[in-house]
């Protein structure tokens, strides 16, 4: 079943100048990009996209480090793209991530771990419009 799914190539990702093999990664998947943006994140945006975790100790270092630099959005779209997305990234912890991963290769733990991508259909949907306004995704739906 074709999905779209997000990801967000964090401030390590940028600062490491992994953006290009993050991709590459995903287009080599057979992946393909359907929106992308450079953006820095507001509280609010952070506070909505982190609500699970917004009361646990680590929050406020979680917020600086996602504001200490712009983000990249990427919407992907392809076969179980959720699922076959999680797989390439491998676990949030990158020191529990198997090499050939993208955090197992590229991240340091797990908030410096490279890049989100959305855990559920559901989830990738609601973040989708989170970051996404429906004219800066072009889906094969909206391309007919």
């Amino acid at each position: 079943m074709t999905e779209t799914t997000l990801l967000l190539l964090k401030p390590d990702c940028l600062a490491a100048r992994h953006v290009g093999d993050v991709i590459r990664r995903f287009e080599q998947a057979g992946f393909e990009i359907v929106g992308c943006k450079m953006i820095s994140l507001s509280e609010e945006v952070l506070a909505e996209h982190y609500a699970h975790v917004a009361d646990r100790p680590f929050y406020p270092e979680l917020r600086s480090f996602m504001q200490s630099k712009p983000v990249i959005a990427l919407a992907v779209q392809g076969e179980d793209a959720v699922a076959k997305g999680r797989d390439l990234i491998g676990p949030t912890d990158s020191r529990k991530a198997s090499k050939g991963t993208i955090r197992g290769d590229f991240g340091k733990d797990a908030m410096e771990n490279i890049v989100h991508g959305s855990d559920s259909v559901e989830n990738a949907a609601a973040e989708l419009k989170r970051f996404f306004a429906p004219h800066e995704l072009f889906t094969a739906e909206v391309r007919g």
